[in-house]
């Protein structure tokens, strides 16, 4: 008898995670390792987040309010935007896997640049999309390619601005026109997880332009700047009727009670905000001195990570840090086999790798 599985789900390639510390220090006999390999806030949690979480753990024997109505208002109220333009994904994630659900039927086309966020493509094949990759140029999404291999079959273009793993950005002006030349018939999923990191003045956010692209949906995550990535909470902007397409495809209770009471208290942290982007700015100073010293090149990022080329394989420079306990992200599983990508940690944990990184090297 053949296996009920469907032939196309055998050919997925699994999603490869950093590893956790705890898997690390099994694996490898070391201790007091650090963990600079999955963009994280090197601060931990937003204090507030944490306060308003413990303060809610007697009501966690209760469903979560499947609207999230509390923290939809307070993102309302934020980004100057209606109730009905916002979805609630657990992770940004859910919004992805949502978006390629509604639009993508098996044979449709799905434009990406490469390299990029590696979920893009995984949720493409499993809808059965056909995926189009465009190259980077100098490390730069390719807006013009892109536009080039539009076709008719074309449904949707994911666009991760700034650009994750190599932390460039393309600037407002250069996405609005991009946004204006696209065939309203095509969704353009604008994925902005690290935006909040950018320092360039022409870099920005996309929201202002939702109501002129109702073909626009913006991602963002509670992950990154907030320090909130463990309870997998992230949301999505887009015209009130793409939104009412996702909610239905959406399960019930999605993203968890915990998860939004976290969320609603990091949006009102501005001192861990600000404390957090000056530990990035001091961290990437720090680390772009200690790279030039040493001759090696690098990619300028506008992110909480950075792109940073070795004399020997990535997955040689990967292997060799974590036997030191510093565990990094080879861009070997991008296609960019000379590159390792690490985000900024600590003073000391950005020291640690700098040291560690001289001495297998």
């Amino acid at each position: 008898m053949d296996e009920p599985v469907k032939k196309f789900l055998k050919e997925l390639t699994p999603y490869p995670p950093g590893k956790p510390i705890e898997e690390l220090e099994r694996e490898y006999g070391v201790k007091n390792s650090i963990k600079l390999a999955s963009n994280e806030n090197p601060l931990g949690p937003s204090p507030k987040a944490i306060k308003a979480i413990k303060e809610s753990l007697n009501k966690i024997n209760r469903y979560p309010d499947s609207k999230g109505y509390y923290l939809k208002n307070r993102l309302a109220e934020k980004f100057g935007l209606p109730m009905a333009d916002i979805i609630l994904g657990n992770g940004s994630d859910e919004i992805i896997k949502l978006a390629t659900h509604a639009f993508v039927s098996p044979g449709d086309e799905v434009i990406i640049p490469f390299p990029t966020f590696l979920m893009y493509e995984k949720n493409a094949q499993s809808f059965q999309g056909k995926i189009i990759k465009i190259p980077l140029k100098d490390f730069y999404i390719d807006l013009s390619s892109i536009l080039n291999a539009i076709s008719e079959k074309t449904k949707i273009v994911f666009l991760n601005n700034p650009n994750n793993p190599t932390g460039t950005a393309l600037g407002i002006n250069e996405i609005s026109y991009f946004l204006q030349s696209i065939p309203k018939e095509v969704i353009i999923v604008l994925d902005e997880a690290y935006i909040e990191f950018a320092t360039e003045k022409n870099i920005e956010s996309t929201i202002h332009l939702l109501e002129s692209c109702p073909n626009l949906i913006i991602l963002r995550t509670f992950s990154k700047l907030y320090g909130l990535a463990g309870l997998r909470i992230g949301y999505g902007f887009a015209s009130k009727d793409i939104i009412n397409v996702l909610t239905l495809l959406q399960q019930p209770f999605s993203t968890n009670y915990i998860a939004q009471v976290g969320a609603i208290a990091a949006l009102n942290d501005n001192k861990f905000v600000k404390k957090t982007l000056a530990l990035i700015t001091e961290g990437l100073k720090f680390i772009y001195s200690q790279l030039n010293t040493m001759g090696l090149q690098y990619i300028n990022t506008q992110t909480n990570f950075l792109m940073i080329k070795t004399p020997i394989s990535s997955k040689e420079t990967h292997e060799r840090m974590l036997k030191e306990g510093v565990i990094i992200r080879s861009m070997e599983d991008f296609g960019i086999k000379d590159f390792i990508r690490i985000n900024i940690g600590l003073p000391e944990e950005n020291e640690r790798f700098i040291r560690t990184l001289k001495k297998i090297l």
